[in-house]
């Protein structure tokens, strides 16, 4: 058999395209021996012919196309492997007749998950095969065809034309059918249309006998609609155009996209923690069984997209420090709170039963959440169902199965978790000796041990996590939500993944944020930072298989603070706040490079912590000499230093807490003063980065240090413009190659849409790379990317992008707007249009729902809410303190996650004065349609 490839394309002076496949003639998939297509001016397509052996068409090809530039380089086309499966003896010809599938299109991210397993999901096969012939009544506007549908015939000659259209963006009650020149496809207004068969989807196909296969054919696709038998709507364009084909030739038209008369699909969706959730059924917390109430809620409102915080298990220390959902002590293990007791079995213990009974009635009174008495309750409820269900549990071949599938991260994490509450703390470098590695775990955790239990619980747990979660994510899907996940930047360091593979962590550095606007100090997570040379030894399997779990729950996903895959900020062990951090990885300059700018390089001057009596009088005031007696030194010169025992942060804050622990009385002294002994230590210019190499530090000039230098202002612009270079210049090819290398493995690990958290101090090659990969921005109004803007604009965000009021780490619309009222009278000026007019004092529902149409107009593919905003536009629903609704502040290193959702989930579902209205506000924005 031949077969001729071809596609048009307009290549540029020095480039040229090649197929890439299975065959041999394709190169075995090896680009150097790839099959070069040859350029036809009179048609602009390129081609190619090969002739296919018997012994080989009964397989499948696989094949690309891939554009080689001359002066080296490569881009191959977006999306899978092609497929095409040769046809049955009897044809001499295939004609393959394909379309460039560019990279970077807006339309490619539909067909990630959360449009084709949720979005627009198909509710199952098509009932007609393909080259069924369907009659088609054309709508309103259309040309009507009314020819019957076709009774049993004797077997159709074989086909002379395969259509195949990649089309994701199809109602569930839709199909696509085809229409055009040939009696076979209706002749236009003759006849019945071709409804293709969506077995392949989000491809569509149909095998077509035509009757005149030699003629040249015109014809379009369509969307039909099976209920009403009618064509809803024909795509928009010319005619599509295939040239006539001698006998005994398939042609296989691969089409270009569905060309609708709409615009881009745009959706919006809400936010909120699943703990924040409250329902009649939850034990003072949201589960996952609450996500279907939320889901249900979210369809009555036009809403489509579920978004939430990363509910991995923080399970550390048993108390309120492990409410934070971004230190999770496994990135695979999901957080016992969210589980529902009574979903897995009715306690048998009546008195326990009964406590159960008393307890949910009183978590479920209090406004926030109670994360310790919880967990307590639901550990202890936990242990005793467990052992009632054991036999039953241990029993289960759904639970083999799953410990099967699961066990490379289930089996660390049992061992760990029961390790952990054995020995009392989740550093396991304080654990006996002979549990620090991880050895032997499939002996410990076996269930035939005398221990079995301590692990089994964990086992019990985590199955009925993931039976639950699975089920609600199914719950979304079956009503077109999406469930979007949040996938942390860091791994806790007292975790599962550190103690089974610490060779991938950076154990002595710390991850965190530059100063920005959440902290003026920086922010330090104290994760450890990624060994991502040691990671891309195995192609970052890890992150791979990370991924690949979370695509288990989630079609869409969140990444926190993407910008780590271009460079992190990284501070050394000793550090408590985040000024004395630097990007990892960077260029640091050499001390002859800053000697050459500046003109002069003294260390002790640049790089150690700039200290003078008047600065500690202005800091400590009355203090001042208790600060200098307990905590510094000065030499004979008179410069002041930080005393060995206490000179970095790390060292102050042991120091101080073991004063405290031992001393209470002394607590109100020496917490007052810590801060300031930490500014002491971050009154540097420059950092060491070893072998004589340095960094500027971030915010230098904003430093008593800097303000007194010697010399003039000229002198210190030197020091700006090393600082800018440094910062804004110097790195921006480098973080770019650094992203374009670390990201693709991530991005394309699933088929999840994939949204980043970009904001803050954004290198200036992020949106392009993110472009690239298909990957969402972020934008938020009151955190505009540009640094020249107070506000930014909805209007003015790009398709692939997520426009938000805010997140969980800022105050709600309504808190924000009452926290500087000369600053929310300009916004009411400026970005709500309100010129002259006094801002209301407080932000009343209308104010609200001015914001909220601003997102929904915006032309980002989504607009997502906190659900605390959207409840702000209904006076009778929204909380009396907007104070009471932030989830977390950044600043806060102790901040408490306890936020719950004032109103039940079920009151929510009936609450037609918010939900009509919102809905309405959803529909004329045009984000609740498929097209």
């Amino acid at each position: 058999m031949t077969v001729h490839f071809s596609l048009p394309y307009r290549t540029a002076y020095g480039q040229r395209l090649v197929l890439c496949g299975s065959l041999p003639t394709l190169g075995h998939w090896q680009l150097a021996e790839a099959l070069p297509l040859h350029y036809d001016e009179a048609t602009t397509r390129w081609s190619a012919q090969v002739e296919v052996p018997a012994a080989a068409a009964a397989a499948p090809i696989t094949y690309k196309y891939v554009l080689l530039f001359e002066g080296g380089g490569a881009v191959w086309e977006w999306g899978d492997n092609r497929t095409l499966a040769l046809p049955p003896a009897g044809y001499e010809h295939l004609e393959v007749r394909d379309y460039w599938r560019a990279p970077a299109q807006d339309d490619n991210e539909l067909f990630t998950a959360a449009f084709t397993e949720a979005l627009f999901r198909r509710p199952a096969p098509a009932a007609a095969p393909a080259a069924k012939v369907a009659t088609a009544k054309v709508a309103k506007g259309k040309k009507k065809a009314d020819a019957a549908p076709a009774a049993d015939t004797p077997a159709a000659p074989a086909p002379t034309l395969r259509l195949r259209l990649a089309a994701p963006r199809v109602a569930t009650g839709h199909q696509v059918c085809v229409l055009g020149s040939d009696p076979a496809l209706g002749a236009w207004d003759q006849g019945p249309a071709v409804v293709l068969s969506d077995a392949d989807y989000p491809y569509w196909q149909a095998d077509i006998t035509l009757a005149n296969p030699e003629a040249e054919l015109h014809y379009k696709y369509g969307l039909w609609d099976a209920a009403t038998h009618t064509v809803v709507q024909l795509e928009t364009g010319d005619n599509r155009v295939l040239p006539g084909a001698a006998l005994g030739t398939l042609r296989v038209a691969d089409d270009e996209g569905f060309r609708y008369a709409a615009g881009p699909w745009r959706g919006a969706g809400v936010a909120l923690p699943v703990f924040s959730l409250r329902s009649e059924n939850g034990l003072g917390v949201g589960e996952f069984n609450d996500l279907k109430l939320l889901m249900d809620w979210a369809a009555k409102t036009g809403l489509s997209v579920v978004q939430v915080l990363p509910i991995n298990d923080t399970t550390a220390t048993h108390t309120w420090v492990d409410s934070y959902p971004y230190a999770a002590i496994s990135v695979f293990a999901l957080h016992p709170q969210y589980l529902n007791l009574e979903s897995i079995a009715k306690l048998k213990d009546k008195k326990a039963a009964a406590e159960l009974a008393s307890l949910r009635e009183e978590f479920n009174a209090k406004d926030f959440v109670d994360y310790e008495p919880v967990m307590n309750a639901k550990w202890k409820f936990l242990k005793l169902l467990y052992q009632q269900e054991k036999a039953k549990f241990l029993a289960d071949p759904a639970f083999h199965q799953f410990k099967a599938e699961q066990g490379a991260w289930l089996i660390p994490y049992a061992a760990f978790s029961a390790l952990r509450d054995r020995f009392g703390t989740a550093d396991f470098h304080e654990w006996p000796k002979e549990f620090r590695a991880p050895h032997g775990l499939a002996e410990l955790v076996d269930e035939h041990g005398a221990d079995f239990d301590e692990f089994g619980l964990h086992f019990f747990t985590q199955f009925h996590l993931d039976k639950q979660l699975t089920a609600a994510v199914n719950y979304g899907r079956e009503r077109h939500v999406v469930l979007k996940g949040d996938l942390p930047i860091g791994i806790y360091r007292h975790s599962v993944d550190a103690w089974t593979q610490p060779e991938l962590y950076h154990m002595d550095q710390q991850a965190g944020a530059p100063p920005d606007d959440f902290s003026t100090t920086g922010q330090n997570w104290r994760f450890p930072t990624y060994n991502w040379e040691r990671m891309a030894e195995d192609n970052y399997a890890w992150w791979k298989q990370r991924l690949g779990h979370l695509s288990r729950y989630f079609d869409m996903l969140r990444i926190d603070h993407i910008l780590g895959f271009f460079r992190i900020w990284e501070m050394p062990g000793n550090s408590v706040e985040g000024l004395l951090g630097h990007f990892s990885p960077a260029l640091p300059l050499h001390r002859d490079e800053i000697q050459r700018r500046l003109g002069w390089f003294n260390y002790g001057r640049l790089c150690a912590p700039y200290i003078r009596w008047h600065l500690l009088e202005r800091t400590f005031g009355a203090d001042a000499q208790a600060v200098f007696d307990e905590f510094m030194v000065a030499d004979e010169y008179g410069a002041i230093q930080l005393r060995p025992p206490v000179a970095n942060q790390r060292q102050i804050e042991a120091y101080t807490n073991q004063e405290i622990e031992q001393h209470p009385e002394r607590a109100e002294f020496l917490l007052r003063v810590r801060p300031g002994l930490y500014h002491f230590v971050s009154e540097v210019l420059f950092l060491p980065a070893g072998n004589d190499f340095y960094h500027p530090r971030i915010t230098l000039n904003k430093s008593d240090s800097f303000k007194e230098l010697d010399g003039d202002d000229t002198k210190r612009r030197l020091y700006d413009d090393i600082y800018v270079d440094y910062f804004f210049r110097r790195h921006e090819e480098f973080w770019r190659e650094q992203g374009l290398v670390k990201l693709p493995p991530v991005r394309y690990a699933t088929n999840m849409l994939i949204a980043g958290e970009d904001l803050g101090m954004v290198p200036a090659s992020v949106p392009g790379v993110m472009k690239q990969l298909g990957m969402l921005s972020l934008h938020i109004q009151r955190m505009p990317s540009n640094p020249a803007t107070e506000f930014g604009n909805p209007a003015t965000a790009p398709y692939l992008s997520v426009v938000s009021p805010g997140s969980h780490d800022m105050s709600t619309l309504r808190g924000w707007w009452e926290e500087d009222h000369v600053r929310t009278q300009r916004f009411f000026e400026t970005a709500l249009g309100h010129w002259r007019q006094l801002a209301p004092y407080y932000a009343e529902p209308w104010v609200i729902r001015e914001m909220i149409l601003q997102h929904l107009a915006s032309p980002a593919m989504w607009a997502i809410f906190p659900l605390q905003d959207l409840l702000a536009i209904d006076t009778h629903l929204r909380r009396a303190n907007p104070h009471d609704e932030q989830i977390n502040v950044p600043s806060n290193p102790q901040n408490f996650w306890k936020y719950r959702l004032h109103v039940p989930l079920e009151e929510l579902n009936d609450a037609a004065g918010l939900n009509e209205p919102l809905r309405a506000l959803v529909a004329e924005s045009g984000r609740d349609r498929v097209y």
